[in-house]
């Protein structure tokens, strides 16, 4: 019988008959001969029907088929360097499963919002497969490193009766007749897991409501939270430049193809090895003093274009450590001797991605979380269970978040995150 394989793995078949089955992605008339490109998921391979050497009625059905028609060729796989993948089939038969209808999106300028309305059919398109499979591999690494290096996935509850990151940011939901709301960070859940496990990591969806149009900026996007006990500030930054490290080079090393139909300059990307320089918040406000933002008020958070300029300096991603604690969350350790700052870091990627990680060291005492709570105007009772955790065998512990969508855009060079997953959520679109 004759061997059903996919595209990525022609290269075992040369020289034999082999069954091919996905989508007609292009096709050129060149009169007697047919260039078919299909697609199946794994690859993309030239499909050539030449008029005399297959029967009539399959070269009439190469020749009206429609782009994203669903097909089966059967044909003999043959090295060609000036192929798609180095590989081509000589077509000996066809099988139309589904002839396509007029297909919406063209090979020719499309604008974005008419895109991201097909946003089902364009993620057929050979750049959205090179970003989500890019995507697929850094998941994976995430995983990968994080299980080979001592971390536990415990999944934490998407649905919360309180805030983590701040109350204005909450999608809120009935629970029964109670207030709930969706997750902003499993960080709170992962503070008590940690003290069960020692290191631990969350992987899953997180909601954010703030009414942002910037190109970072989604309202339902995947982060990675590990959290450790016995842990520093300082053993968070050494596990985030490791751990996104990995990361990158796993991408240049599994992905060369992807990153260049993206046309991704890697240059930046070589060099994201530790270690990675690290910088007080201080440093960072004389830099933005330095380079054109002299009005810039000690005690604010960075926003993109301050992010930008911070890590125009560096040839690496930078850490920025010791925010004043009045711009960062109510669980963040108070530096010693220094009460309005804070033991918290933000990872900045290079070429104006801005952070991709931020973290610290978590408050252990239960007297200065109860205080924090109260200064931040939240409702005590939400969070008893997460002040028991500062009563029953407290210790220093760390931890931080990574964004995979502005990972993945940073990586792959993307303008904007809505590129970066399968249906981007934002302000105002949730649809298809």
């Amino acid at each position: 019988m004759t061997t059903i394989t996919t595209i990525e793995n022609v290269s075992q078949y040369e020289g034999e008959e082999i069954v091919i089955r996905g989508w007609l992605y292009h096709r050129t008339d060149k009169g007697r001969l047919q260039f078919l490109q299909v697609r199946d998921g794994t690859g993309l391979i030239q499909a050539v029907v030449f008029k005399k050497a297959v029967p009539p009625e399959v070269f009439a059905l190469s020749k009206n088929l429609t782009q994203e028609s669903s097909v089966i060729v059967t044909g003999t796989a043959r090295a060609d360097s000036r192929a798609p993948g180095g590989y081509e089939l000589a077509v000996s038969g066809l099988e139309v499963v589904q002839q396509a209808a007029e297909y919406p999106i063209q090979p020719k300028e499309h604008g974005v919002d008419f895109l991201m309305q097909h946003r089902h059919l364009w993620l057929r398109s050979s750049r959205q497969h090179a970003i989500l499979r890019v995507r697929a591999t850094i998941i994976k690494t995430i995983r990968n490193w994080l299980d080979d290096h001592g971390f536990v996935n415990v999944d934490t509850p998407i649905l919360t009766p309180a805030a983590c990151e701040g109350t204005t940011t909450l999608f809120e939901t009935d629970y029964f007749g109670e207030p709930a709301f969706l997750t902003q960070s499993g960080q709170l859940y992962n503070e008590a897991t940690a003290m069960a496990f020692g290191k631990v990591y969350c992987f899953g969806p997180t909601f954010r409501a703030e009414k942002s149009k910037t190109r970072r900026h989604l309202t339902e996007f995947w982060m990675v939270e590990p959290e450790m006990a016995y842990a520093t500030l300082e053993d968070v930054m050494d596990v985030e430049e490791e751990f996104v490290s990995a990361v990158v080079q796993t991408i240049l090393r599994e992905h060369p193809s992807e990153l260049a139909l993206l046309e991704r300059d890697t240059t930046f990307l070589e060099r994201i090895v530790p270690p990675f320089p690290r910088i007080s918040y201080d440093e960072a406000v004389d830099i933005l003093h330095r380079e054109g933002f002299a009005d810039f008020p000690w005690g604010e958070d960075f926003g993109a274009p301050h992010e930008t300029t911070i890590s125009e300096q560096f040839d690496r991603p930078v850490f920025v450590y010791h925010y004043p604690a009045q711009c960062k969350a109510f669980y963040m350790e108070a530096v010693p001797g220094h009460p309005k700052l804070s033991r918290s870091v933000d990872l900045l990627a290079p070429e104006g991605y801005g952070e991709i990680v931020g973290g610290g060291q978590r408050t252990a005492s239960a007297e200065l979380l109860e205080r924090r709570i109260v200064e931040h105007g939240l409702l005590r009772e939400a969070y008893e269970w997460y002040i028991d955790l500062r009563r029953y065998g407290s210790v220093p512990h760390a931890g931080f978040g990574l964004g995979v969508e502005r990972t993945v855009a940073w990586i792959c060079g993307l303008p904007h995150v809505r590129e970066t997953i399968p249906f981007p959520r934002m302000l105002e679109k949730m649809y298809p």
